[in-house]
């Protein structure tokens, strides 16, 4: 298990609002894209991983029209 800080931001769809939930946690894990994969729940899922070069994680994804995006560092 190896220990992530993770941040996960909901942005707000509502035009002319640029506000976003942000919450910031620990959590171990074996495999960072499954515990993404986990918030991405909808029927209409869109999801990509890029790699940083410091080692970090950011899955962005899109699920039935609410951007989500996951930061693990």
């Amino acid at each position: 298990m190896r220990s992530y800080e993770m941040i996960r931001e909901i942005f707000n769809s509502c035009s002319g609002n640029q506000m976003r939930d942000v919450f910031f946690s620990e959590v171990e894990t074996d495999d960072p894209e499954a515990l993404a994969r986990s918030y991405a729940v909808g029927k209409d899922v869109e999801f990509t991983r890029t790699d940083r070069p410091d080692g970090g994680m950011v899955f962005d994804f899109i699920t039935d029209g609410i951007r989500q995006r996951i930061t693990l560092s």
